[in-house]
């Protein structure tokens, strides 16, 4: 097997890469124990067959720097192709401040050739290079050392394979005049702001229901604050507390150490110290604020006002659109967008661009009832498609 273990041994496999039209890359890491995973093994395979040109490349080598491969990471002659990047891309901005491009993801190319909705690596596998795949290895700590030749063997068959359906998804979507669409989608996952969370807006992720703006101006100090800390010092945000217990002390307010030990779903190491000491002060910051200054919900937090008899038709005529597309109907328009344009709304993403050319124009005519109209017993007229 070929294993790179020195930045000079690296620099020769990245010169080498950087006069192929394509590389295929998968990466291994671990992410129980911290806010930010850490890379522990990167895959790389050139253009051709079996593993002779495949590689493993071990950041944990004493020594190793990966500063060619991030240097090959920035090369714009050479394709980066990933299966499901996003985790793989994060690790590569967070550690090495790069964003791989120009970018091929199989994971989003095959849902446009009609594999699926979020079709996984091994089904590609079977169904374009015919072969087996040995999962067994799937689950393991990749941050020790040795690894075994049944983990080394695992992680190459990530890169090795990925070279015959990467060929063979550009030529079907060369074939199909698609290419747009690839990069359209693509477009999220090579944006930095995909993997930056910034400690203010963590808040949005929390999950509540019609609570007032008093509650959530705790809310959103709370959740920064857990993500100021989580973040600085690289610890999973459920170490410093949980969701649950963040939306407890949202409701209890909490103003003192001997408040903080009443709680419930506190863990024990946040009831002192500086998580502790952070907590009373978030509480308090939010309890500070005025009502102008609590946190509003915007349209999209605001409750759909959704016809159901419109949205089951839009379901109806996305499925039939998909089929008849050959692609993943989540690609053209998720479950939300078609309950937002059966709530009224026209500035929806599957009603522009190239999905607008698919679904959008009869979208709109289903909605002006030019397809169909059925709501409150009247007679359900359709029309041919």
């Amino acid at each position: 097997m070929n294993i790179i273990t020195t930045t000079e041994a690296l620099a020769a496999l990245c010169d080498e890469a950087a006069g192929e039209p394509y590389v295929t890359l998968d990466t291994e890491f671990l992410r129980e124990r911290t806010y930010y995973a850490k890379l522990c093994l990167v895959q790389m395979a050139l253009p051709g067959k079996g593993p002779e040109r495949a590689y493993l490349i071990d950041p944990l080598a004493e020594g190793l720097s990966l500063d060619p491969l991030l240097e090959l990471m920035r090369n714009t002659d050479v394709v980066k192709v990933f299966h499901a990047a996003r985790q793989d891309l994060e690790i590569f901005f967070i550690d090495g401040g790069v964003i791989p491009e120009p970018l091929f993801d199989t994971q989003i190319a095959a849902m446009v050739c009609g594999f699926g909705e979020q079709v996984g690596y091994e089904t590609l596998v079977k169904k374009i290079a015919k072969a087996p795949l040995d999962k067994t290895s799937r689950f393991t700590d990749w941050s020790q050392r040795p690894l075994s030749e049944a983990q080394l063997r695992y992680a190459l068959d990530d890169v090795t394979h990925l070279r015959q359906i990467y060929e063979h998804l550009k030529k079907d979507i060369e074939k199909s005049g698609r290419a747009a669409w690839v990069a359209e989608e693509m477009g999220v996952l090579t944006s930095p702001e995909t993997y930056v969370t910034h400690p203010e807006d963590a808040w949005q992720k929390i999950r509540t229901r019609g609570q007032s703006g008093k509650f959530m101006a705790l809310v959103k100090e709370l959740a920064r604050f857990r993500e100021d800390y989580a973040q600085t010092r690289n610890v999973p945000r459920s170490r410093v507390y949980k969701d649950d217990a963040l939306l407890e002390l949202a409701s209890t307010k909490p103003d003192s150490i001997e408040a903080l030990g009443r709680s419930r779903l506190l863990l024990r190491e946040a009831r002192r110290g500086e998580i502790a000491d952070g907590i009373l002060e978030a509480v308090q910051q939010a309890l500070n604020l005025g009502p102008k200054d609590w946190p509003r919900a915007t349209t999209e937090d605001e409750p759909l006002q959704v016809n159901p008899a419109l949205a089951d038709l839009l379901r109806v005529l996305l499925k039939a659109k998909a089929d008849s597309a050959g692609v993943a109907q989540r690609l053209i328009a998720p479950t939300s967008d078609l309950d937002q344009i059966a709530a009224g709304k026209r500035d929806v993403a599957c009603l522009k661009g190239w999905r607008h050319e698919i679904f959008g124009a009869d979208a709109l005519r289903l909605c002006n009832g030019e397809l169909a109209l059925a709501a409150k017993g009247q007679q359900v007229r359709v029309i041919e498609i």
